[in-house]
């Protein structure tokens, strides 16, 4: 039996044309089968090993999922670093995939680090719950890792990428020359970097001193509203009325603000009215402290009233009431000055400011007493003695 012709030919043709190829073909070829082959292994490794495995260290799976890329990333690398003394590239792409595999390794380095630190913070979190109204230590902890963690990350980020740039040669010489001429090229360069190195500073004294936290009620330029988050330069403020402002880091240490629930989500909440001076304040103080009693937001700690002004046609009346975080202070306040105002309406009417006209009787016939042709018309026991 004759072999198949063709399918000689076939191979023949194809030796001939892979030999016509260019010499950095096949080397080219062989890194990228191998690139691809290690993005393979490493797929299933993941898929059937990791993923399942908790090391008797307490890594659970969670940090193998934070270190999928990081670890497609590795397996790249040792396929380069096992390929490329294999396959004969030419001599000006050696220096080239060489500088390549630096950048990676470099990269790699910096890449694990940041996915250690948001490892270890998320963990140092698990246990704290912000959903509880005395969530104070909560709020605490998880602030400072937060701006700890989002410091860090940032400042490993600047150093990798500071130095993958310092591995080019052109980027080497450009440094040597800044640094030979540090005095208007550093003024310049520290002037535009001032911000952001003041604002990172300044999440550093907030993570340490903690003159705010998630979740505080402060008052910012004069905006009531809550610390939503912190990021590494700025912190996001919800308003009241789900407006966010954003607020450099730098503000909240040199600018004076007010932070309500520094030290305690309690807060007392105030209620005035202003009343007629014959309004009845005992029994006030009795009903306040039964719409209290029947209300769910009070925490039966503060109750008070006191009349605290007095004007010339009206008085102010001032209550006190506690509750266990601002929003239920506020929806306090707003019911009780809602059911006090329904009951001075409807037991004490004459409480409620009024507008008195006054009149002087004598003043009013003395002026109305006077005839038009002059003669008096006072009552004779007014009029003087004739």
């Amino acid at each position: 039996m004759e072999p198949d012709n063709s399918l000689v030919d076939f191979f023949v043709r194809l030796r001939d044309e892979i030999a016509r190829l260019p010499d950095f073909v096949l080397p080219l070829a062989g890194i990228l089968a191998a690139i691809v082959t290690a993005i393979a292994l490493h797929a299933l490794i993941y898929r059937i090993v990791f993923a399942r495995i908790e090391t008797r260290f307490g890594l659970t799976t969670s940090l193998l999922n934070k270190a999928r890329r990081p670890a497609r990333l590795a397996f790249v690398l040792v396929a380069l670093i096992l390929t490329v003394p294999l396959v004969q590239l030419p001599n000006d792409w050696q220096g080239g995939i060489r500088h390549a595999a630096s950048v990676m390794l470099i990269t790699l380095i910096g890449w694990t680090l940041i996915v250690l630190v948001n490892y270890f913070a998320e963990r140092s979190t698990r246990r704290y719950r912000m959903d509880i109204d005395d969530n104070l230590m909560a709020r605490k902890h998880i602030t400072q890792m937060r701006v700890l963690r989002r410091t860090a990350v940032i400042i490993i980020g600047m150093v990798t990428a500071g130095i993958v740039l310092l591995t080019f040669e052109g980027v080497q010489k450009y440094g040597v020359s800044l640094f030979a001429s540090a005095g208007a090229a550093g003024l310049v360069v520290g002037f535009a970097a001032r911000p952001v190195l003041a604002n990172l500073i300044a999440g550093v004294q907030i993570a340490i001193t903690q003159p705010i936290r998630l979740g505080d009620v402060v008052i910012v330029e004069d905006e009531w509203g809550w610390i939503e988050e912190i990021y590494s330069t700025f912190v996001v403020v919800r308003i009241w009325d789900w407006r966010r402002m954003v607020v450099p880091l730098s503000y909240f240490i040199e600018q004076p603000f007010q932070n309500w629930t520094r030290e305690s989500a309690a807060i007392i909440g105030t209620v005035t009215w202003e009343l007629d001076h014959t309004a009845p304040i005992a029994e006030m103080r009795a009903k306040l402290t039964e719409l209290l009693e029947d209300h769910k937001h009070w925490d039966r700690d503060v109750a008070n009233l006191q009349v605290t002004e007095s004007q010339t046609h009206t008085i102010t009346v001032r209550a006190l009431m506690s509750a266990r975080t601002s929003p239920r202070a506020w929806d306090l306040r707003c019911d009780i000055r809602e059911a006090m105002l329904t009951w001075l309406k409807d037991e004490h009417p004459h409480a409620l400011p009024r507008i008195r006209g006054e009149m002087n009787m004598q003043a009013e016939v003395a002026s109305k007493g006077t005839l038009k042709n002059g003669s008096d018309t006072r009552p004779s026991e007014l009029a003087e003695p004739g």
